[in-house]
């Protein structure tokens, strides 16, 4: 009994020193500080150590260092953590400060390569057009280091349009 208390002891800590801050995440701008408040623990989870380098009207670059806990169990960033940084990024690039977030319609990625554990990827936002509250954007998820692409995924979005008043 005390030798299983002892394991979930260990376990928990193990779960504690995965989920912590590294020196790397350390207050930075990021993506969730442009779409306004209400992170949950979803994308704090997932975006945690993302900087968010560059901003213009239509385009966003990022650099995000692959970390251990969006890695599948090869030491590759997981499809589904690509996915998600499509999906956010995408749609950080089309978000109108004070409006709800636009909410995502239909997201199309081609996974074109893998991203180790450690490595730093360049991630890029912009606007590929926008009709009435429909927005289209595409996002490239690179190796900063090499240039080569990870994934390139096209993001449509619909919201609601700011007032012309």
């Amino acid at each position: 009994m005390e030798e299983e208390s002892k394991s979930m002891m260990m376990i928990e800590q193990r779960i504690r020193e995965y989920l912590q801050l590294s020196e790397d995440d350390e207050e930075t701008p990021r993506v969730e500080g442009l779409v306004g408040e209400g992170r949950s623990f979803y994308e704090d989870f997932s975006l945690r150590g993302i900087r968010v380098n560059r901003v213009d009207p239509g385009f966003i670059s990022c650099t995000f260092k692959v970390p251990l806990r969006l890695t599948n169990r090869d030491g590759y960033l997981a499809n589904g953590a690509i996915a998600n940084l499509v999906d956010e990024v995408g749609g950080a690039v089309v978000h109108v400060q004070g409006l709800p977030m636009n909410v995502s319609v239909d997201m199309s990625i081609a996974f074109l390569s893998v991203a180790k554990l450690g490595e730093e990827l360049e991630i890029t936002s912009r606007v590929l057009g926008e009709i009435g509250s429909y927005k289209g954007t595409i996002v490239v998820v690179r190796n900063k280091k090499t240039g080569e692409i990870i994934a390139e995924g096209r993001h449509s979005l619909f919201g609601r349009q700011a007032s012309k008043l």
